[in-house]
């Protein structure tokens, strides 16, 4: 993540702030109780408005394409606003498509921000929607382009030759946000202003625009109107807007050069920037500064292998905000899974906004919940019987007393029903042509993997041809790798790039392609397997795991921890933060030598296993490492320092190798032994006559099935998995086919940076 330089900030579609209809802005009140916990850990006095704005359909002719997850962007900020940051629901405005016309985002930015909000009190506005580019007047800037929002009730003509619009540019935006009397201003826009329609499996969040565009005559008299109403000359106005912001903090899904994904997770859309950031937010609770929680937000999005996303932020001139609490709220509720939002009876409702993207699919029947109070005390517990999008439906399994579990209570997991049928979806690009019916067939021949329509949901990779088109799209985007050959047939990501080592000849029939490929996509289905399991937020287990260049104490890589198992035992002086939050963007020259530190915490032993992937999904097994008696080698006793390699014992190094790109370490810890799948890695090494050191591993998910059969029996001997015995309720078919994995009692971290 990183600071927009100050000239590029007014290009970006982040100027855009929201078009909303203000005659239909009343505040859709749902049944649950706010109140219970609307302040719940907030201790700012001030109040807190906001306006949030998303938009998927456009006025039905305005030849702009429609997207998806503008919607659930509101959603997710809005529950968020309420539940983790206290804001009263009455002082959050809400607007929706043919809401977010033009004259609605001014009106409803003057009347609900402009005219409430006092000095000292927190204002935070989302758009969520399309951006675009109209030609500037006065030439600000090197190409004479300004960025726009595009409110519903604009328009592009069919051939996209140009003409007036109705966006709002970031001229306007400029002066509404000077207009506003508080310093504590945070702007969240999820957009771009230049991409295709689509990309991959991704739709893209702009439409085209440039010097043909022109603003209309409404926008330039609105904005004299603000220059006379704040008393500034056009060329004050001018001057001001090349400082920078002009008020607090805005926040940007991309920078200029990129494209703002819509993007479809497991069973809904959203942006992946949002849905992202209010994940990541809800398993806030500290009070770490904007600075150091964004390149956490920013490697998520990376880390979800589609078109590059960099989150970045602008800061006003002079100003220190990045160094204060993000939404300049100096204290937040604890952090959660999810949150109940209807009870009836025995069975709840939960948003289930705080969950992992990767981990969606283990959210289902079988997964158990928590439910806490506001001091975190457990007063009761939740069995997942279904999930549709983020919206979770439950059953009651016990509870304190009559009462005590009402709307608005936090929810922490404890189990995860990790499906033992999960399959990888592989989706059909167009480009496959006249094969697309063979390519169809052969790929849904192949166990556990399920071919799938683009742009119909979500896939995790894209099986397509390198086309003429594409190859010189590519080669324009400043992508510096080595691309396929014209015509070879290969796997794509979700967001259109290419997947290294998985093309072949341009001569190649899709049937021998998808053969070639059999060993690739079993080894993408194993990564994502073990990645269903990474649990850093919830783990109760108190580890610490640091990677590092060998014998450079003071050059960290990475260090990742469980926060709830290291609760209370952090001195407020650490800088160690969650999920790598202290590291800028780790690059790592290939042959560097590295070494691996894991501190066992916890008053018992624990049991280590260590995967490495790298950027082609190639998986190898670091520790442990003895295979003569690898069950022994695994174990880390308690209180103790694991390092290795132990310069004075193990006879081999680890250092970065190729291929370039990003690298993931997979630090795996169990309370109990996992024998399945140290007993399967000995067996590799054995047929290899190999005594210790690293295993490549040719078959992941062989390794990967036995690693999660053991996670499920630890959970099991732990009696944290509920089943008929527990519960007097039985596992229905379906669940019996769900793999319970009781994440309280596992460590499952993730610690990833780049080989250069």
């Amino acid at each position: 993540m990183t600071r927009i330089k100050r000239r590029n900030f007014l290009y970006m579609v982040s100027w855009a702030i929201a078009s909303l209809g203000i005659s239909q802005c009343k505040i859709r009140e749902k049944n649950t109780a706010y109140s219970v916990y609307l302040n719940r850990g907030t201790t700012n006095s001030s109040r807190r408005l906001a306006l949030l704005i998303g938009i998927n359909n456009y006025a039905s002719n305005s030849q702009i394409t429609t997207l998806q997850g503008c919607l659930t962007d509101v959603e997710l900020q809005r529950n968020l606003l309420i539940y983790h940051f206290g804001f009263n629901p009455q002082d959050i405005l809400v607007l929706t498509n043919s809401q977010a016309t033009r004259q609605g985002i001014l009106t409803a930015f003057e009347e609900h921000l402009i005219k409430q909000a006092k000095p000292g009190d927190v204002v935070v506005f989302h758009y969520s929607g399309h951006g675009s580019q109209v030609a500037d007047s006065d030439r600000d800037f090197p190409d004479g382009l300004n960025s726009t929002i595009v409110p519903f009730d604009s328009s592009r003509p069919a051939n996209n030759s140009g003409g007036i619009v109705q966006d709002i540019t970031g001229r306007t935006l400029f002066l509404l946000m000077s207009a506003l009397q508080t310093e504590n201003v945070t702007f969240v826009l999820d957009c771009c202003h230049s991409g295709g329609a689509k990309r991959g499996n991704l739709q893209v969040r702009a439409i085209k625009g440039g010097q043909e565009f022109q603003p209309s005559p409404e926008e330039i008299a609105y904005q004299q109107k603000w220059l006379s109403r704040l008393n500034l000359t056009p060329a004050e106005f001018k001057q001001q807007r090349r400082k920078g912001v002009a008020k607090g903090v805005v926040i940007t899904a991309t920078n200029r050069d990129q494209l703002a994904a819509d993007y479809p997770f497991n069973g809904f859309s959203a942006g992946a920037f949002t849905y992202l950031m209010s994940q990541h937010l809800w398993q806030e609770n500290s009070q770490q500064p904007l600075r150091k929680i964004l390149p956490n937000i920013g490697r998520s999005t990376n880390q979800l292998s589609f078109t590059m996303q960099t989150p970045e932020y602008e800061i006003k001139p002079g100003s220190t905000n990045d160094q204060k609490p993000i939404y300049f709220l100096d204290k937040v509720a604890s952090a959660a899974e999810a949150l109940i939002t209807k009870i009836d009876g025995e069975f709840v409702e939960m948003w289930l906004g705080g969950i992992d993207s990767e981990s969606l699919a283990a959210f289902e029947k079988a997964a158990i919940f928590a439910v806490v109070d506001g001091n975190n005390r457990t007063i009761g517990e939740i069995q997942m019987e279904s999930r549709q999008g983020l919206v979770g439906r439950g059953k009651l399994l016990n509870k304190v007393s009559q009462g005590t579990i009402q709307p608005g209570a936090f929810c922490l997991e404890i189990v995860r029903g990790i499906p033992q049928n999960f399959s990888l979806k592989v989706g059909v690009d167009p480009s496959l042509d006249k094969d697309t019916k063979i390519a169809f067939n052969a790929l849904s021949a192949l166990p556990r993997i399920q071919a799938l329509p683009l742009q119909q949901g979500e896939v995790h990779c894209i099986f397509g041809r390198m086309t003429e088109a594409y190859h010189q799209k590519l080669l324009s985007s400043k992508n510096s790798a080595p691309l396929p050959a014209i015509g070879s047939l290969g796997l794509f990501s979700v967001g259109g790039e290419v997947i290294k080592d998985s093309f072949g000849v341009a001569a190649e029939t899709v049937t021998d392609a998808i053969k070639r490929l059999q060993a690739k996509l079993r080894a993408l289905l194993a990564i994502r397997m073990v990645k269903m399991s990474l649990n850093t937020n919830s783990s109760r287990l108190n580890v610490t795991a640091t990677l590092q260049r060998s014998n450079q104490n003071d050059v960290l890589i990475g260090q990742v921890f469980p926060v709830r198992g290291a609760e209370g035992k952090l001195t407020s002086s650490t800088n160690i933060l969650r999920n790598n939050s202290y590291f800028e963007s780790a690059k790592i020259p290939v042959n560097t030598p590295v070494e691996l530190q894991i501190i066992n915490n916890e008053n018992r032993d624990l049991f280590v296993s260590v995967l490495v992937i790298n950027s082609l999904g190639e998986m190898t097994v670091i520790f442990p490492n003895q295979w003569s008696s690898p069950g022994d080698a695994a174990r880390l006793s308690a209180g103790e320092t694991l390092l290795f390699p132990e310069p004075n014992l193990d006879k081999f190094s680890l250092q970065t190798q190729e291929p370039l790109g990003m690298t993931e370490v997979l630090i795996i810890i169990s309370v109990t032994p996992l024998r399945k799948a140290l007993k399967a890695l000995q067996a590799i090494a054995q047929n290899r006559s190999q005594q210790s050191g690293p295993i490549a591993v040719y078959t992941p998910i062989e390794v990967i099935e036995n690693l999660l059969e053991d996670l499920g029996e630890s959970s099991k001997s732990n009696n944290k998995v509920r089943g008929s015995n527990n519960n007097n309720t039985s596992l229905t078919k379906s669940e019996s086919v769900t793999k319970q994995v009781d994440t309280t009692q596992i460590a499952a971290m993730s610690i990833t940076f780049e080989v250069v």
